[in-house]
């Protein structure tokens, strides 16, 4: 990488990039809509998440240019004594810079963060078809222990 990676709080004016890394994918281009404009469901979202504490949208900067992004949502839980928890989500990195190790770092700094906030553990999920997504994510230590479900409404 030529510039530093730098990570920073999202802001509105990063939205448009963001939503078009969401998109920039098999399964994205299934579920999100990269249009201009922007559907206000992304402004609304965004705006709640940027007023809610336990909420973080991070991105990754190459210099002024944004190259990844996530969401990072701090909960407390009762189990764990009432621990805290970390969930990573949207992990992406721009097409042109995916190989380069942004995604590690990406993940790295939310675990970072993680500890920060006095979580006790950091989770996520990934689509069983990112085969890929599985392998990266074992790779940075984390492990398969839980069946996950989802219902949809």
């Amino acid at each position: 990488m030529n510039a530093e990676l730098t990570f920073r709080l999202a802001n509105e004016q990063d939205l448009d990039e963001i939503v078009a890394m969401l998109a920039d994918d098999v399964l994205g281009r299934t579920r999100e809509r990269y249009e201009q404009p922007l559907p206000v469901t992304y402004l609304n979202a965004f705006q709640a998440i940027s007023a809610d504490a336990n909420n973080e949208l991070v991105v990754a900067c190459l210099g002024e240019k944004v190259v990844g992004v996530q969401q990072i949502t701090f909960a407390p839980y009762i189990t764990h004594q009432g621990g805290w928890r970390a969930t990573i989500e949207g992990v992406r990195t721009l097409s042109s810079e995916r190989g380069k190790g942004i995604g590690t770092e990406l993940i790295r700094w939310a675990i970072g963060r993680a500890k920060e906030r006095g979580c006790h553990a950091v989770q996520l999920t990934t689509d069983k078809k990112r085969e890929d997504a599985l392998r990266f994510y074992e790779g940075l230590g984390f492990k398969a222990t839980h069946e996950g479900m989802k219902l949809k409404l």
